[in-house]
């Protein structure tokens, strides 16, 4: 994405990972229900709020293949002043900078998690107070991810994502991976050899070990890159799949390791090593501010 002038202060969007992926059904509107265990990364996109005196709403800089009207954080500023009552709230105008760290179709939450930074933030700055529970409600319009981001804990969701209830798994260390394709998750969805009816667990059946990803088989036969990249992985611990993917990670206990197998991941990948969090680094920083 195309740099801008902004000096701050810049506020957190971080990544996220999906622990593990079980479809349990599918309700009569054709979304499926989940079970899910999202945890935070200490690595993300950054976004920056430059109020405006005009009313509008923009977005700077460019982020190819994303139109302005579409990006979930104009979307997500837009729902939030709708909310406090349109052009009659008197609110001003912003222009919403942002670093794109996070890769699009990854499965890291990219576009939630910023659409959450804006919601947020914005609360603060237009002083709207809605509050947490309000706000991940708007984010749920944009999408099934955006309420964990909102609340800012990890979390065990179920429903279509959206019921969520803490967890405290392991603030391990993941090396991830980044093959070099973006997962069109609605395509994985309509996919007709996904399963669709796994048996439901309960959260103590994850933390004894319970790690299955049912998109796996999918996103691998339909993403080649994908699955040369799990193989790599296989090489030096377990692979696993984030959401639908594309990005793949493995777990390690210590930093060390993680960053040994890193200095040998090949340059067709773009990588990184981040820290699990249990909770969000937007929710701290807010709280500092």
């Amino acid at each position: 994405m195309e740099e801008t002038r902004f000096e701050g202060p810049w506020w957190p969007a971080p990544a996220k990972l999906n622990l593990m992926l079980r479809i349990v059904g599918r309700r009569g509107d054709g979304y499926h229900l989940l079970q899910t265990v999202f945890q935070f990364l200490d690595h993300g996109d950054w976004l920056g709020f430059e109020l405006r005196g005009d009313g509008r709403i923009r977005r700077r800089g460019e982020l190819p293949g994303v139109a302005e009207e579409d990006d979930l954080v104009v979307r997500a500023a837009r729902l939030l002043r709708e909310a406090a009552g349109g052009e009659r709230s008197g609110l001003p105008g912003v222009d919403i900078h942002l670093r794109k760290c996070l890769p699009m179709g990854g499965g890291l939450g990219g576009g939630s998690s910023d659409a959450a930074t804006a919601l947020l933030v914005l609360d603060r700055i237009w002083g709207l107070r809605f509050g947490r529970p309000r706000l991940a409600e708007l984010g749920l319009a944009l999408g099934a991810d955006v309420p964990v981001f909102v609340h800012g804990f990890a979390a065990w969701a179920e429903g279509v994502g959206e019921l969520l209830t803490p967890v405290e798994p392991p603030q391990s260390w993941y090396l991830v991976l980044v093959p070099p394709c973006q997962v069109a998750t609605a395509e994985i969805f309509r996919d007709p050899d996904l399963t669709r009816d796994s048996p439901r667990i309960k959260i103590r059946d994850f933390l004894a070990g319970s790690e299955v990803n049912d998109c796996v088989a999918v996103v691998s036969r339909r993403y080649p890159e994908v699955e040369r990249a799990m193989a790599w992985l296989a090489g030096h611990a377990r692979p696993r799949l984030t959401g639908t993917g594309g990005c793949v990670f493995a777990c390690f206990e210590r930093e060390a390791d993680a960053r040994r197998v890193h200095a040998l991941v090949p340059e067709a990948y773009r990588s990184f090593v981040a820290r699990g969090l249990n909770r969000s680094p937007l929710l701290t920083a807010l709280q500092a501010e």
